[in-house]
């Protein structure tokens, strides 16, 4: 019998063939993802703290809790018109002295500025003279009524003086009414009146509130012209905060309803809500608030920005104190003891205010929720997870 041999290099090849076919068929199943070998950390995981810890522990029940409705706002402080002062000259002239400068604290009456003046001057005269003229002609005619009563003048004697005592007073009170309304005070025309007319009359600007310089526009022998604005003088001891609510947030609300005004960097204040906007706001369809705040310590300062705080009350919920409120492997939730151990327990919450906050699935009335020592059974849980490998 002939016997045919393979070579072999076919040899070869056909058995690595084999083991490739071989080690495929044996192939382990791919790994699973690692958050897919993770054990679920959030679960219910009873907990057995030492006593230590328990002592550290303090609970209340859940039960029912009237939590209010926060409405919050971004707010701006402004000045209180009311205690806003632009100081202007009434008559043209020049400026003679400055009695104060940016910064300074003025009271009312507090001269700011003085002002030399031709027109002053003038009218300053022309006041004398007609006084003088009214005197005269008073003196004049309440003679003639004594003279007319015995008949020892004619009555047309009578009516001219009384004429012409009409015509000189109604000219004197015409420049008087001029002066006050330039500024003079009524106690400065009676010095007039007094001590005569000098060369050189200044015409002083006085601050009408008490407050602050924050602005000055005027220095020496500067020319000045009537209504010209030469000082803003401000008292921030009372201010506006002014912040925007949204249509249905702002029907809540009434004026003299209390606000939380929070700035920056300082404490809390509390205002009177004392207008709420007629109409909405055409481009953002909000309404305009504003509180007026008491500012004695000027902490409040005008332009800067604040958040508004406004509070509705709330009907009673299921509520929990928030320091009850932890987080476990990124979920939120609180630790409940059942019996002797203490269970992690995944919460749905709701809104919060005053130290509570309302629980809208997870617990139950009278579940027993740890509110001090919460940090302690978290260390606890985390070093049962690490020594049980996983």
């Amino acid at each position: 019998m002939i016997r045919r041999t393979m070579p072999t290099g076919m040899i070869i090849a056909a058995m690595l063939l084999l083991a490739g076919c071989g080690d495929r068929g044996t192939e382990p199943p791919a790994h699973p993802p690692a958050a897919a070998r993770q054990p679920d950390q959030t679960g219910p995981r009873s907990i057995q703290p030492p006593q230590v810890v328990r002592d550290r522990l303090r609970t209340e029940p859940v039960t029912q809790h009237s939590i209010p409705e926060l409405v919050t706002a971004p707010g701006e402080v402004a000045l209180d018109l009311k205690l806003v002062a632009k100081i202007t000259s009434r008559i043209a002239g020049q400026i003679e002295h400055i009695h104060v400068q940016l910064g300074d604290r003025v009271r009312p009456g507090q001269p700011l500025a003085a002002i030399g003046s031709l027109q002053l001057d003038q009218l300053v005269e022309e006041y004398l003279v007609g006084k003088a003229q009214a005197d005269v002609a008073e003196n004049s005619f309440r003679r003639t009524e004594k003279l007319r009563t015995d008949d020892i003048v004619p009555e047309r004697k009578l009516i001219e003086d009384k004429g012409r005592y009409l015509e000189t007073k109604a000219r004197y009170q015409h420049v008087r009414e001029k002066l006050l309304a330039m500024g003079l005070s009524k106690a400065e025309l009676a010095g007039l009146e007094r001590g005569g007319h000098e060369e050189g009359h200044h015409y002083t600007l006085t601050s009408p509130i008490v407050g602050t310089v924050v602005a000055q526009n005027a220095v020496r022998g500067q020319g000045v012209a009537p209504g010209e604005e030469l000082f803003e003088v401000v008292d921030t001891s009372r201010v506006w905060v002014f912040a925007n609510l949204p249509i249905e947030q702002a029907r809540k609300f009434k004026e003299g309803d209390q606000g939380t005004i929070t700035p920056k960097g300082a404490e809390a204040v509390t205002a009177p809500l004392t207008y709420i906007a007629p109409m909405a706001d055409e481009t953002t369809r909000t309404i305009h608030v504003r509180f007026e705040v008491t500012n004695a310590q000027g902490q409040l300062k005008p332009r800067e920005y604040v958040d508004v705080t406004l509070t509705l009350p709330g009907s009673p919920v299921l509520a929990i104190p928030v320091s009850a409120v932890t987080t476990v492997g990124q979920v939120r939730g609180a630790f409940i003891e059942r019996e002797s151990s203490y269970t992690f327990v995944p919460v749905d919450f709701g809104r919060e205010g005053e130290g509570w906050v309302e629980i809208r699935n997870g617990l139950k009335e009278n579940d027993r929720v740890v509110t001090e020592g919460v940090f302690d059974l978290k260390n606890v849980q985390l070093k049962e997870h690490i020594g049980t490998g996983e």
